[in-house]
């Protein structure tokens, strides 16, 4: 028996401009997370069934085995959580027989999982977080991303909160994202994103919390402008604000991230209870 797992990830800052030559500031999540317990078996076999690890299984190459998968990442929420369920069945791969993978050796495999065998539409960045872990600013700018791993204590308090029953597939607004890639407007609104990103791993190095709270606002307001949102979505978002919270989508599924208020999480928790949100801080204890 081999185990495997991946943390979800929240973006911070910049997403979605990974796809397009940009850059994203992101932090895994560890209280929210797939684990995967990979055996040697006859036949290949996911428990529950499952495209996603029948693809990891038959790409990963190296003969069949039984995989038994579970995850606490809500599903279609914009936390990552396909790609945490392909990372932790790689990881218990990998584990099972004895073959290591670089963090961007392992992100490609998964992103070539997802995108090339099972046809979603994806950005780079769930992988290569969840594959790093902790805090990284990815830039994709060059023929090959750079990723800058930062120590999470730089963070202030953060909340993650998601409404499940206004989930929405990422890849459904990634694909109409992408027909409109080559526009002038999406291109330049792109820049703006990483430029956020940037912004925000800068704000933390100096230890400056109100210019990171401000770098995550700006990166929902870019989205904004780009995108028609769901107004369920766009409703937390502004839920949060009003308590003094900074607010952005932790993804493209309508979860968000972001900074408490000076009074601390009952506000802004309260707040999206009433939009039948559920709503974790600080996200980063895994003792619950």
């Amino acid at each position: 028996m081999a185990l495997g797992s991946a943390s979800a990830r929240a973006a911070l800052a910049g997403n979605p401009s990974d796809g397009y030559g940009g850059a994203v500031l992101a932090v895994c999540v560890p209280r929210l997370a797939a684990h995967a317990e990979a055996t040697p078996a006859t036949d290949p076999l996911s428990d529950p069934p499952s495209a996603l690890v029948d693809a990891t299984i038959a790409r990963f190459g190296r003969g069949p085995c039984a995989v038994r998968w579970a995850t606490t990442v809500p599903r279609e929420v914009g936390l990552g959580g396909s790609s945490a369920i392909v990372t932790a069945t790689v990881r218990a791969l990998c584990a099972l027989h004895g073959h290591a993978l670089a963090p961007d050796e392992l992100a490609e495999m998964v992103l070539a999982v997802e995108v090339e065998d099972l046809g979603i539409a994806a950005g780079p960045q769930d992988r290569y977080a969840q594959a790093h872990e902790g805090l990284v600013l990815m830039d994709f700018a060059g023929a090959r991303p750079r990723v800058e791993r930062l120590d999470p204590a730089l963070l202030p308090a953060l909340y993650v909160a998601w409404r499940s029953g206004a989930a929405e597939a990422s890849h459904a607004v990634h694909g109409g994202l992408r027909e409109r890639g080559d526009e002038p407007r999406v291109r330049a609104g792109m820049q703006r994103l990483a430029g956020h990103a940037r912004a925000a791993a800068q704000a933390l190095r100096g230890g400056d919390h109100a210019a990171f709270a401000a770098a995550l606002d700006a990166s929902f307001d870019e989205r904004a402008a780009l995108l028609d949102l769901d107004p369920r979505h766009e409703a937390m978002i502004h839920a949060a604000r009003h308590t003094g919270a900074s607010a952005n989508y932790a993804g493209s599924g309508g979860a968000i991230v972001g900074t408490l208020p000076a009074d601390g999480l009952e506000p802004v928790a309260s707040a999206l209870r009433t939009l039948d949100c559920e709503v974790i801080a600080p996200i980063l204890r895994t003792d619950d």
